[in-house]
């Protein structure tokens, strides 16, 4: 039935088309092919491209009119227009005066590149003889004329780079019949590019019998690939990444023997990959690269030994890797990483000759690194970060002049760092942090004068810090921190002019002042000297830095006058606490004017501070007691250097030491100094508990909030009663409380906070079922739609995919995880690998959002509820987006949740 109805509506197009053919001819007379193309440019704004489409002053007859000498125009033998090819002239203007009824005769029209606007023509499948369009890169808006269907000649379309809407009618295909009369059925190559085009693939597509180019990239495609396509037997390379296309491979795609490229990257397809895909021979590209596939590579995905670009990124393949890619030495591109691969790198990756990019990081190989790779002469790229590799760096690595990316972090290396390492003179990034190196900085490394990054943090690295490190002229971005450098900081550090992003030795043993000629770096973002013996004052000359916007100083034995201005009248306390005599006008410090010897006990004044902590009572001991310590403390990672010697008393002396801090200890000492809680020591109470005044026993006199009974969302969620006490209207009410505190953070705190650890365990729920945001230990200070550089820091599930390659962390960061957490407060659980199919959906009615909602509550919701929920998934739609930039503000997210 539905093959008659096709067959009548072509034969009905058909018909339809020859009726305006004839009426055209009648109507347009004795219109030439000149007069149409001058009443054409006559309708265009003037441009000197078309100065020779005119009609010579002396000559009056139209009939004598040739256009054949007109720029951009050919004609054949007889003088019929055949080719207008106006492409690259910044043509400006419509297609709509161009009167196609007296083109007939036309071949090629080429019209890309230019500043076209408005709709393609209905009438433009008049021009029954056309053998070649392309209208690619300008701004057509509208749908496909349906009338593209009569080019049957047509052998290259190309629309792409368009705003062209709507979706492919299967119209415009063959009806897949040896009579088919309309479509496309001469069509080689199908190109619509980054349009806005989406709804299904036609099925109808595989009709297009010729066809050897398909390329459908940046669109809005989804559902299925259509099957049909293993019958279009020409095929040469299919293309249609970034579109929203699920499901799986279709399995006979393995029967297109002459393709040689296969682009599928960015979507949402899903299951094994065929293992058809060994039969393709001929393949010399094939992208399966960021979608949701599982089971093992293609075992015989270089079985024609073709194979040189090959990217399965950031899917879930497990497995070993395919022994024909261990063999495949045509290989010059391949990239891995963000699966769950293993195996043992130095067995199961071969020689490649041709090779200039690898990256398989974050997977779970094993083993050492082969020296082998030193044969991949012209390697630019290497990348095994984050996986299990021991052993040493092998020196034949440290030979590849070509090399300019290495990436060898969250590893098990050992042994010292060679110092061959100079020879990488094309070197810009490198990566070594979060290994076992040991040994000392080899001075070769001052050689790489095109580094623009180098992390070397969280190793064994020992003796100073090379001073010929300060020739890294072009050095961006220098993270020395967690090692066990001593030594003085060297002054020629600060001929790093180019340091933009971050300058951290935080967490060493580095001693000495602070060269004054850190104040040359005016570019730098982030400053970190923590945790060190630097002594003396700190350098008016830092106060210069204006580009500084996160300075950290703690725990040296600085002393003398705070510098005044720039970052150091934003700056906050705790950057600088736990030096030896530090003095100021401001951050709580004590004045210059006065003795900096500490003060008796009973000369400090009480200081409530700001931010909750988390529950030391529940945590430690078990209690029901919840007890909120309101004091700042700086983000640290606990980590004990056996080469410092320490007071022993000082854990007593100053139990919020973040280095040696013991929530146990301290909570025992707060118990001991409120007398377990005793009325006495009361000094307020407010709706979540009371404050009581606690005089520690270092002297140090403190604001202790003891909370009422608290519970994590997480906990809630995952207990079936208490899931159920959340309702639907209780769980709006949730996202509106967390919204409103992050749009508080982001906007209203000066300076701008960023949260970094969003997620359902770290909001606390109030007896009254009030939500309420906890646990800052890993916040950080920016400015409004800054930029901090840091480590990682957040939960698993709930961090923006951007953090997977930028120390780069904006608001942003909070949104995308802000995002997670709504769903999951909807689907009752965390969302999991649903994400990446929530990302792409269209959410209109509860109906579109009811297979993910909890379904421990009524599904069947009402009135404002109704409006809520759905407005509420869109907002977590709208976070989700792989593109930060394209995520609300939280301000905005909270005011439309208020509206």
């Amino acid at each position: 039935m539905a093959n008659q109805f096709r067959n009548c509506l072509a034969v009905a197009i058909s018909a339809a088309w020859m009726v305006l053919v004839i009426l055209s001819k009648i109507i347009a007379g004795s219109t030439t092919e000149a007069e149409a193309l001058l009443r054409w440019k006559e309708s265009l704004p003037d441009q000197s491209i078309l100065q020779s489409w005119a009609t010579p002053a002396w000559n009056n007859s139209s009939n004598a009119q040739s256009p054949c000498g007109w720029h951009g125009i050919t004609c054949d033998s007889a003088g019929n227009v055949i080719e207008i090819n106006l492409a690259y002239t910044d043509l400006k203007g419509t297609l709509q005066n161009l009167d196609f009824s007296s083109l007939t005769n036309l071949l090629r029209l080429d019209l890309k590149e230019n500043q076209l606007e408005g709709s393609i023509p209905q009438n433009i499948g008049i021009l029954s003889k056309l053998q070649y369009l392309d209208l690619s890169t300008n701004f057509l808006n509208g749908t496909l004329p349906l009338s593209l269907a009569n080019l049957t000649q047509v052998f290259e379309l190309d629309v792409s780079r368009n705003n062209i809407t709507g979706e492919l009618d299967p119209n415009l295909f063959p009806d897949g019949t040896e009579q088919s009369k309309t479509g496309l059925i001469s069509i080689k190559n199908f190109i619509i590019q980054t349009t806005l085009l989406g709804g299904r693939i036609p099925n109808e597509i595989g009709n297009m019998r010729n066809l050897v180019l398909l390329a459908l990239d940046f669109n809005s495609f989804y559902g299925p690939i259509p099957p049909s396509l293993a019958n279009c037997s020409e095929l040469s390379l299919i293309s249609i990444s970034q579109n929203h296309l699920s499901g799986p491979i279709p399995y006979d795609i393995g029967r297109l023997n002459k393709l040689t490229d296969m682009r599928l990257l960015k979507n949402n397809l899903s299951g094994s990959v065929p293992q058809g895909i060994g039969n393709l021979s001929a393949l010399t590209t094939l992208h399966l690269a960021e979608n949701n596939f599982t089971g093992q590579l293609p075992p015989q995905v270089c079985r024609g030994g073709k194979l040189v670009n090959f990217s399965a990124a950031y899917n879930r393949f497990t497995g070993p890797i395919p022994v024909s890619l261990r063999n495949c030495q045509s290989l010059y591109r391949v990239r891995l990483e963000y699966n769950q691969l293993t195996g043992n790198i130095d067995q199961d990756f071969g020689v490649y000759p041709n090779l200039t990019y690898m990256d398989l990081s974050y997977n779970k190989f094993q083993g050492q690194l082969s020296p082998n790779w030193g044969q991949s002469k012209e390697l630019s790229f290497l990348s095994v970060g984050g996986n299990m590799i021991v052993g040493r760096i092998p020196d034949e690595i440290l030979q590849l002049k070509q090399l300019g990316n290495l990436d060898l972090s969250s590893n098990q290396f050992s042994g010292e760092i060679s110092t061959e390492i100079g020879n990488l003179s094309s070197l810009s990034i490198l990566r070594l942090n979060e290994n076992k190196l040991s040994g000392k900085i080899p001075a070769g490394i001052g050689l790489l004068s095109n580094l623009q990054s180098l992390d070397i943090s969280m190793n064994m690295l020992s003796g100073p810090i090379p001073y010929q490190m300060g020739d890294l002229s072009k050095l961006l971005s220098l993270n020395l921190s967690q090692n066990f450098l001593n030594g003085t900081i060297p002054d020629k550090i600060g001929n790093l002019f180019a340091l933009q992003g971050l300058l951290d030795l935080s967490y060493n043993s580095l001693s000495g002042e602070i060269p004054t000629r850190l104040g040359k770096l005016v570019n730098l973002i982030s400053l970190n000297l923590s945790d060190n013996y630097l002594s003396g004052s700190i350098p008016s000359s830092l106060s210069d830095m204006l580009s500084l916007s996160n300075i950290n100083l703690s725990y040296n034995r600085l002393e003398g006058p705070l510098p005044e201005g720039n970052i150091f009248d934003s700056a906050q306390l705790v950057d600088f606490n736990n030096n030896k005599g530090l003095c100021g006008k401001s951050h709580g410090l004590q004045p210059c004017n006065t003795s900096t010897t500490a003060p008796s006990v009973k000369d400090k004044k009480y200081k409530p501070v700001i931010i909750i902590i988390a529950s030391l009572g529940s945590a430690f001991l078990g209690s029901v007691i919840l007890v909120g310590i309101f004091i700042v403390l700086s983000n640290r990672k606990g980590r004990i250097y056996n080469s410092k010697e320490e007071d022993p008393t000082t854990n007593r002396e100053n139990p919020f030491s973040v280095r040696y801090f013991n929530g146990k200890i301290l909570y025992e000492d707060i118990l001991e100094a409120t007398k377990n809680f005793d009325d006495m020591y009361c000094i307020g109470e407010g709706a979540t508990g009371k404050v009581y005044k606690a005089e520690m026993s270092g002297g140090q006199v403190i604001a202790v909030k003891r909370l009422r009974s608290q519970r994590k969302l997480s906990d809630m969620l995952r207990n079936g009663k208490e899931a159920v006490e959340l309702d639907w209207p209780k769980r709006v009410e949730i996202v509106q409380g967390v919204a409103q505190a992050l749009s508080y953070l982001h906007h209203d705190c000066v300076p701008h906070i960023l949260h970094r650890d969003i997620s359902s365990k770290n909001v606390l729920m109030c007896s009254d079922l009030e939500a309420h945001v906890s646990d800052f230990g890993t916040a950080r200070f920016l400015e409004l739609d800054g930029s901090n550089w840091t480590t990682f820091a957040g939960t698993y599930g709930y961090s923006a995919p951007e953090l997977a390659y930028t120390m780069a962390v904006t608001v942003k960061c909070d949104v995308y995880s802000f995002g997670v957490l709504v769903l999951e407060v909807l689907m009752g659980k965390h969302p999991g690998d649903l994400i990446s199919k929530i990302q792409t959906l269209a959410v209109e009615s509860i109906d579109d959002v009811k297979d993910v909602l909890d379904p421990r509550l009524p599904h069947h919701v009402y009135g404002k509820t109704v409006h809520e929920l759905v407005l509420v998934m869109k907002l977590a739609v709208s976070c989700l987006q792989a593109n930060p930039q394209s995520r609300p503000t939280m301000r905005s997210i909270s005011q439309l949740l208020e509206a």
